[in-house]
């Protein structure tokens, strides 16, 4: 009953067990308590912490789901520099650094062998404990300010465990995307009809300049920790930091080991070269260092890296193999991509049977001919990839590959949209492998999540014409569903229940599972929270969907022709009238003051200060109301960066007062 009724105090306990909580889950893989009990933990620190923000404390875990807003990154000065290491591909070359080496310190060294993650480098500054900055490795001496960002990472601690740490470190790690992580990010850009991302390097370096950090936070990146840096260190080797840092609450790879010879080195080097493909990320070599910090000084550097490391790299993993031929499939967008047929190779551990293509672009590039022997590598992309082709072992008589013109499953003749490599097949309501992608995406867990219903089953109800499309679901009855094969009356009654459920998605959820192409989770949220009924998006004219952040010209085009098809509409009319949401249900701010009573506004533009749902809560919370569409009416429009010309345009031509965002700022102070 004390912690209730002292919000300091219980905002301290929750801070400190939901933090005890996340180390045991992330760092030891130990789940102490369900997931239910861990977010109502969670869900009643954020209402204290919006209750009283001046409790708040630095370390609070609600700051992992991101949120803040970033305009521009400060650059800052690495107090150590980060320098890069050299690099080596052969075995000889690494025998010659550790000859140059025992030449300057004598024949008593000892190394540490780390793997070299396949990720983005970063620095994590500590003030008595307390994480203060995370910053890029940019040039070395400098790099950009992405700790909004970097408090996302679950891997990286907000407060250090124990207390005998320096009263200011730094940490250095290698920030890296899960394969599973990127496996599903590229299975959602391709639901949503966006261009796929090469390897989990790209995906890491582009989600850490992401803007708003809770799209960093949804990403779910890893840190492993490597290095400590403080004036007058406590150790004497880098084992030692690495012991320590991981005490401290870092997450350390266990992957590393000390190795007293350069024949160790090798035997570490050669095990790892194909046990690396079991870990869960992407690696693409080993870094050797001098284990002593004293040695390393004596060793000192060069202009551009330490002379006591090394990075052995692995070449990439290829294999030669037939190509037996290309299957073109189907997306839900239309879009026909090539799949290479391979006669099965071994490759980097695995029985490679499939390779990527990508495109008409790609077949042309290569010349690939059917029954050419193709060289398959397998680097830091996940899925194998052809990369060329074996000219001197290609048959006399091999015709070029000619890409259909037709879609494979309907016949339809193939588009090619300008500026774009794919070719569609536009036959969106008749083309089945297309109508079942979308049914297939409509049921997914990022989606309406009707667990109980399976591919299977769809193609099923399909084939009988039951379903045609995702409302046509809401209409199934029991006497339908036990018609199917192998449907027993529990599972019928279990799809329904199912689906019963699925009307309580929310909004944001079920804009994404309309399928809309470009429109993934993360830009579904956004359109939520800015456009907050099916009626706002409905009605959005392109300048205003442009002006909500994330979303650019592309996006907006493909929302007002989805909207703009009578089906389409006539399918969310369906939807809607069977009980699906279609209105956001955040709650609204508390109100702090009645001085904009009675005024309304259009928010439009790139803001400094804050981000445009800050400031629409701002208007909510001191009386005033949001509106989408200019009119006389109007009270105001809060113009920022970039607003759309027309939208400036029919405010002067009505009269409208403008307001910049220090004007609107100093209304409510």
């Amino acid at each position: 009953m004390a912690a209730a009724q002292d919000p300091a105090l219980e905002i301290q306990e929750l801070t400190q067990r939901i933090n005890h909580l996340n180390y045991q889950y992330y760092q030891n893989s130990i789940s102490e308590v369900s997931d239910y009990e861990f977010d109502q933990m969670l869900k009643r620190l954020e209402a204290l912490e919006a209750q009283y923000p001046e409790l708040r404390l630095p370390h609070s875990p609600t700051q992992r789901v991101g949120g803040t807003i970033t305009k521009n990154f400060d650059t800052v000065y690495h107090k150590w520099p980060m320098l890069s290491l050299s690099n080596t591909y052969s075995e000889e070359e690494l025998r010659e650094f550790d000859k140059r080496v025992r030449k300057v310190v004598g024949d008593e060294v000892e190394y540490v062998c780390e793997q070299k993650f396949d990720g983005v480098a970063i620095s994590l500054t500590y003030e008595n404990g307390k994480f203060v900055q995370g910053a890029t490795r940019g040039d070395g001496t400098r790099g950009d300010n992405i700790t909004a960002n970097v408090r996302t990472i679950h891997d990286v601690p907000l407060q250090a465990h124990g207390k005998d740490y320096p009263d200011l470190f730094e940490v250095r790690g290698e920030v890296f995307m899960p394969l599973q992580v990127f496996e599903q990010l590229n299975a959602d850009r391709e639901e949503a009809g966006e261009q796929l991302l090469a390897n989990p390097r790209n995906a890491t370096s582009g989600t850490l300049k992401q803007q708003d950090s809770s799209v960093v936070a949804s990403r779910k990146l890893g840190c492993f920790s490597y290095s400590f840096h403080t004036d007058n260190s406590p150790f004497d080797t880098h084992s030692e930091s690495l012991q320590a840092i991981q005490k401290w609450g870092f997450k350390v790879s266990d992957t590393w080991r000390k190795c007293n010879s350069i024949e160790e080195v090798m035997a570490y080097i050669n095990e790892w070269e194909s046990k690396r493909f079991e870990l869960p990320i992407a690696t693409d070599g080993v870094v050797v260092k001098v284990n002593s910090y004293a040695l390393q000084e004596e060793l000192g550097f060069t202009a551009k890296s330490p002379r006591w490391a090394i990075a052995y790299k692995y070449a990439a993993m290829s294999a030669a193999t037939q190509l037996q031929g290309i299957q073109y499939q189907v997306g839900r967008t239309g879009a026909v991509t090539p799949v290479a047929l391979l006669e099965p190779v071994l490759l980097a551990g695995t029985v490679v049977k499939r390779a990527s293509v990508h495109n008409a672009n790609e077949i042309q590039r290569l010349d690939l001919r059917l029954g050419d022997t193709v060289f398959v590598e397998k680097g830091g992309e996940i899925i194998p990839k052809i990369t060329g082709v074996d000219f001197a072992k290609r048959p006399a008589d091999s015709l070029p590959i000619l890409y259909p013109s037709h879609c494979p499953a309907c016949r339809t003749e193939l588009i090619r949209p300008e500026g774009e490599v794919n070719f569609y097949c536009p036959n969106e309501k008749g083309c089945e492998p297309q109508i079942l992608s979308k049914l297939e995406h409509f049921i997914t867990r990022k989606a309406m999540n009707v667990d109980e219903l399976g591919p299977k089953t769809l193609e099923q109800l399909y084939r009988v014409g039951f379903v045609r499309n995702a409302a046509d679901l809401y209409d199934l009855t029991f006497e339908q569903l036990v018609q199917l094969e192998r449907m027993g009356e529990k599972s019928a009654n279990n799809i329904l229940r199912s689906l019963e459920k699925s009307k309580e998605t929310p909004y944001d959820r079920v804009l994404f599972a309309l399928g809309i192409r470009f429109v993934g989770s993360t830009v579904a949220k956004k359109l939520a929270e800015q456009l907050p009924d099916l009626e706002a998006l409905r009605g959005a004219t392109y300048e205003e969907l442009t002006a909500i952040n994330e979303i650019g010209g592309r996006i907006a085009n493909s929302i007002l022709e989805y909207f703009q098809d009578p089906d389409h509409v006539q399918l969310v009319e369906r939807l809607k009238a069977a009980g699906l949401k279609f209105k956001s249900e955040n709650t609204a701010p508390d109100i702090q003051s009645d001085k904009l009573e009675g005024q309304t506004f259009v928010i439009s533009g790139v803001f400094q200060s804050v981000s445009r749902e800050e400031l629409q809560q701002l208007i909510i919370s001191h009386g005033g109301k949001v509106v989408s569409s200019i009119s006389k009416k109007l009270s105001y429009l809060v113009a920022g960066d970039k607003m759309g010309p027309s939208k400036l345009e029919k405010a002067e031509k009505l009269g409208v007062k403008l307001l910049s965002e220090d004007e609107f700022m100093a209304m409510i102070s």
